[in-house]
């Protein structure tokens, strides 16, 4: 009785592994606005829907590092579908704290940019599978506007 049990897991798991799912990717971190308190940057996720009919997205956790140390993280809930048989664009917006840019100025003060490493996980969730996170990341340079950039 057991190795029929067996067999059956993993022809399931055979099977789910099977499943095609959807698949994403992150652009750049960019500058988008500054106000009293805090810049905010941005990112763009592109996910495309291998389905015909529209996928729930869950959540979308963020967290971006520089130096080591985590500049900004937190937790988009709920933020909209996936188109069906399309790719869907999502902006994830983050804000830094000032305070936490005076912490970098060393960095900063040598090109004036910071390099940083943003992760992703975007949450859906799939029929049959359940939730099913899609990690992502990217890293690169945030070359920081100039006095000339914001008045121009």
């Amino acid at each position: 009785m057991s190795s029929l049990l067996d067999k059956a897991k993993e022809f399931v798991a055979d099977k789910i592994a099977q499943i095609p799912k959807p698949e994403a990717s992150l652009t750049d971190v960019s500058f988008k606005s500054l106000s009293g308190d805090s810049i905010t940057l941005h990112s763009e996720l592109s996910v495309s829907n291998p389905y015909s009919h529209r996928i729930p997205i869950c959540e979308i956790t963020y967290s971006l590092k520089s130096a080591g140390r985590v500049i900004a993280s937190g937790t988009m809930p709920d933020p909209g579908w996936i188109a069906a048989s399309e790719k869907t664009e999502l902006e994830l917006p983050v804000k830094v704290p000032y305070d936490f840019l005076v912490s970098l100025m060393r960095d900063v003060g040598r090109d004036w940019d910071i390099d940083y490493e943003l992760e992703v996980g975007l949450t859906v969730d799939l029929p049959v599978v359940g939730n099913f996170t899609i990690p992502l990341s990217t890293k690169g340079e945030l070359k920081l506007p100039t006095f000339k950039d914001m008045f121009m």
